[in-house]
């Protein structure tokens, strides 16, 4: 039996946040929930248990939030609640990602100050990082089957791990380059509909 929402595929299930206060709740659940890899767990939350949005969204979302200066989670979260409340809804969302984390963050600062020598405290925030890369590479597993059909984004993707990872070609050249050639394809695409 799957107990997992199933993905949102249509807008005719999707559902607003009911105010910037749903907003601040549901981003401040999200990062307690993870905490020091939220990313992974957004999209499940935003997508599968909120409905807010559907994956598709999420994706191209997350792609301008990475584009943007900053974290791009904290970067979602303010383009997520100006979409539905302005610049309130980007304040509960923005606030609600930063709120408990903060407190949290400094209350570990001060006990890693008096525990950090000690190994087991080395051995666990090695596991942390283990358990990090696993979820980071699952959402981008399930971002790259959300793009299935697109051709331009295999081509990219697969490019992008011939130059820099087998060439070693410096990754700033690559980025240009393939996303230059990537924006006027997709331009183009829409230009032809």
């Amino acid at each position: 039996m799957n107990h997992h929402p199933s993905p949102v595929t249509q807008d005719a299930e999707l559902r607003a946040p009911e105010s910037p206060k749903a907003l601040f709740l549901a981003f401040n659940r999200l990062s307690l929930r993870g905490f020091g890899g939220v990313l992974p767990l957004a999209q499940r939350t935003l997508v599968e248990e909120e409905r807010w949005m559907t994956n598709s969204e999420f994706v191209e979302t997350l792609s301008m939030a990475q584009v943007l200066p900053g974290p791009n989670i904290g970067n979602m979260a303010l383009m997520i609640g100006d979409r539905f409340f302005g610049l309130r809804g980007s304040l509960a969302a923005f606030t609600g990602m930063l709120a408990a984390p903060l407190a949290i963050v400094m209350t570990l600062a001060i006990l890693y100050a008096g525990f950090s020598e000690q190994p087991q405290v080395a051995a666990a925030l090695r596991g942390m990082g283990a358990v990090s890369a696993g979820l980071i590479g699952a959402v981008g597993i399930k971002a790259l089957l959300s793009r299935m059909p697109d051709r331009t984004g295999w081509a990219v993707l697969c490019a992008t791990f011939v130059l820099v990872g087998l060439m070693r070609w410096p990754l700033v050249w690559v980025m240009l380059t393939l996303g230059t050639i990537s924006v006027a394809l997709t331009w183009n695409k829409g230009q032809k509909k």
